[in-house]
């Protein structure tokens, strides 16, 4: 024999047991619920795309990131590390053809090679939504309000009263204005945001090394400090941000329409305006957010958006208005969990049907093919143990409502004898097998 296989899976992958897709497919399908609730059409791209695809856009800290390599046709490819690319290029694709505009979501799997820690894996599925070609920040408010439905609806408090979440909000624009009278634009403005974005993670001291090593000097990165900790609620909020960066910054107006449209989808008492969200990827261009636990019992974004119209422009179109969300399941899960909100979710058999001798298996058949026939889930269990055994498993494994017991005696007399199961079970019963279709 040769040597033993490792039987975990590559470090950062995730196996998933019965009972662990038993939660996974609960989670989606809340997903695709408020996604078809809101008027979204589910799509899906390739997996192993073009490498170009990720690592064109400069300053991208997803780049070192890469599931990537050479093909059998000497291309370079990567595992996709996110789903907007693919997005963008099946925009580009289809052209003036695509009538705008366009609700589309996605449950994508993404690879990226990260350090782990608790939220964080090196692959993990996320629910996408994006709306492309409306350039008006009631998008943006959108697709908060779908994310606030599906937290609801998961049993988190999104009320008015210690809510669960937080909407920490900023906008592109803003730093950019404070960046370019710093003489930061271009590809440098894109490199910076991805020094800014750790600032949470690295602290102000390495924050400084890092700018500096980018020649950022010592009082640009003061003046970048105080704005990243420009910070509040609501409209308080906005006026903390506004006196220190002056009313002459363009993008205050939309963050002050996102605060006015979101007064009637409900939502407007979770945003937190915060200068420090950037987010990483150098394709954003205005609304930016991220999505928190308030207690801040995990410390990673449950979920991450923002609005990137020049996206298309990067792969040799024309700008679009685009703008989306992606919520990773492994940080979803996670708060569930320590929250107590995710469900029972057992596995659910409607009947077992037991033939206790191989004699009786072709009769079990017939009666399982006839329950199937009206809908209801069956096994068989051909097992042959000891009855006791066999009930035990059919109600406390397969959660099976009722057991048909088809003994020798039984199926010569044309009958079965039905078991309901369950703690405030009744009485058992016997039925003809012609009445189950088997006589």
């Amino acid at each position: 024999m040769g040597d033993a296989i490792d039987l975990q899976p590559v470090k950062g992958m995730r196996d998933f047991y019965p009972e662990d897709l038993r939660v996974r497919s609960w989670l989606f399908g809340l997903w695709r619920e408020v996604a078809r609730r809101f008027g979204y059409e589910e799509y899906d791209a390739c997996v192993l795309e073009q490498e170009e695809l990720y690592i064109r856009k400069a300053g991208d800290e997803i780049t070192g990131q890469l599931y990537n390599f050479e093909d059998k046709g000497k291309r370079r490819v990567a595992l996709r590390p996110e789903l907007t690319p693919s997005l963008a290029r099946m925009v580009l694709s289809r052209g003036s053809a695509l009538p705008l505009p366009a609700r589309w979501f996605a449950i994508p799997q993404c690879f990226r090679y990260e350090n782990m820690q608790r939220g964080r894996k090196r692959e993990h599925f996320q629910w996408n939504m994006d709306i492309v070609g409306l350039a008006t920040v009631a998008a943006e408010a959108e697709l908060m309000a779908a994310q606030v439905a599906f937290l609801r609806d998961a049993g988190m408090n999104v009320g008015t009263e210690s809510p669960d979440i937080v909407f920490r909000v900023s906008n592109r624009q803003v730093l950019a204005h404070v960046l370019n009278k710093l003489g930061i634009e271009g590809e440098r403005f894109a490199q910076v945001c991805v020094i800014i974005d750790k600032r949470d993670k690295i602290g102000d001291e390495a924050l400084t090394t890092e700018l500096a090593a980018l020649g950022v000097g010592p009082e640009p990165t003061k003046r970048i400090i105080e704005v990243m900790a420009a910070a509040g609620h609501g409209q308080a909020g906005l006026d903390a941000i506004t006196a220190v960066v002056g009313g002459d910054n363009p993008g205050l107006k939309q963050l002050g329409e996102l605060l006015t449209y979101a007064e009637p989808f409900g939502f407007a008492h979770l945003i937190r305006f915060d200068l420090g969200v950037i987010r990483g990827l150098s394709y954003y261009t205005g609304t930016v957010w991220e999505v928190f636990d308030a207690s801040g019992g995990l410390p990673r974004a449950i979920a991450g958006g923002g609005r990137y119209d020049a996206l298309m422009e990067l792969f040799g179109g024309k700008p679009v208005p685009m703008v989306g969300f992606g919520l990773g399941d492994v940080v979803i899960t996670e708060i569930l969990r320590d929250k107590r909100l995710l469900p029972p979710l057992r596995r659910i058999v409607d009947d077992v049907v037991f033939p206790m001798a191989a004699a009786q298996f072709a009769t079990a058949n017939r009666i399982a093919r006839f329950l199937r026939k009206q809908g209801r889930v069956v096994l068989v269990d051909y097992s042959e143990r000891r009855f006791k055994h066999v009930v035990e498993r059919a109600e406390n494994v397969e959660g099976a409502a009722n057991l048909y017991i088809l003994g020798g005696n039984e199926v010569a007399s044309g009958k079965c004898t039905v078991k309901p199961l369950g703690k405030d079970a009744a009485k058992e019963y016997v039925v003809t097998l012609a009445s189950l279709g088997a006589g």
